[in-house]
């Protein structure tokens, strides 16, 4: 069987009021759940019933949001939802904190491995 994954669209029934579309959407797209249902009202009110099977359709096809999905910081909802939105700017930002994390590690080692007296001494004091 395959694994679930955060790339794809599921229904959020955890967040839902009703069927969990709404908040699969917001899920899905990052925006908040509170506009996408606003959105849903109103083309409820300007359309035909057209909104409604759309979302009734969505309930029945769009699978349920496995629990091993669940986001265990507001970072990690954040960056999937970005990974959805715009795969190529999380790797671009992803690669960029890397090599941010590089500099500073060889910072911290040119720091540590030269010559410093002052770090030597306060190193011997310690022992």
């Amino acid at each position: 069987m395959n694994a679930p994954r955060r790339t794809k669209f599921y229904r959020d029934k955890r967040n839902g009021k009703w069927l969990g579309v709404c908040a699969g959407i917001a899920d899905y797209t990052g925006v908040d759940v509170t506009l996408v249902r606003i959105g849903f009202v109103v083309a409820m009110v300007m359309g035909s019933g057209a909104p409604f099977l759309v979302y009734i359709a969505a309930g029945f096809i769009a699978p349920d949001k496995p629990s091993e999905l669940s986001y265990d910081t507001p970072d990690d909802q954040k960056f999937w939802q970005g990974v959805r939105t715009s795969p190529r700017r999380t790797v671009r930002d992803v690669r960029s904190k890397f090599r941010d994390i590089d500099r500073r590690l060889a910072d911290v080692e040119t720091y540590v491995t030269s010559s410093n007296n002052q770090l030597s001494r306060e190193i011997e004091q310690l022992r």
